[in-house]
């Protein structure tokens, strides 16, 4: 099982720009296909993107596709997830997590799952 910790969530003003980032350690990071969900208060846990092993790979939820930009650096065990041009409506706790399979959109797919990092976007 690998550990995740992510980091980099805050406030910011709708339009305005974050950069998440999710550092591992355990099991060989490369060996781990890479997620990010998000929960807002009251809702359920929904996927937000995903990457395959080398970093070749990625995918998007509707809603992000073109304003979000996953990445990863497997030389520094690190995940990243750059988000542009941000809405209230990404406001939410975003989570990485770790699958030893391939990159999915569903949460039962992966194996580890870091605590979150608070993402607030104000109007």
């Amino acid at each position: 099982q690998v550990q995740l910790v992510e980091s980099g969530g805050g406030l910011v003003q709708a339009g305005g720009s974050l950069r998440l980032s999710c550092a591992a350690s355990g099991r060989t990071f490369s060996g781990y296909a890479m997620g990010w969900f998000r929960q807002a208060p009251g809702k359920e846990r929904e996927f937000v993107s995903a990457i395959s092993r080398s970093g070749g790979s990625a995918y998007y939820e509707d809603s992000v596709q073109g304003r979000f930009t996953i990445s990863r650096d497997n030389t520094k065990n690190a995940l990243y997830l750059q988000m542009n041009s941000l809405k209230p409506e990404d406001t939410a706790v975003y989570y990485c997590a770790a699958s030893s399979n391939y990159a999915s959109n569903y949460a039962y797919e992966y194996n580890s799952w870091g605590q979150g990092t608070q993402v607030t976007v104000s109007v």
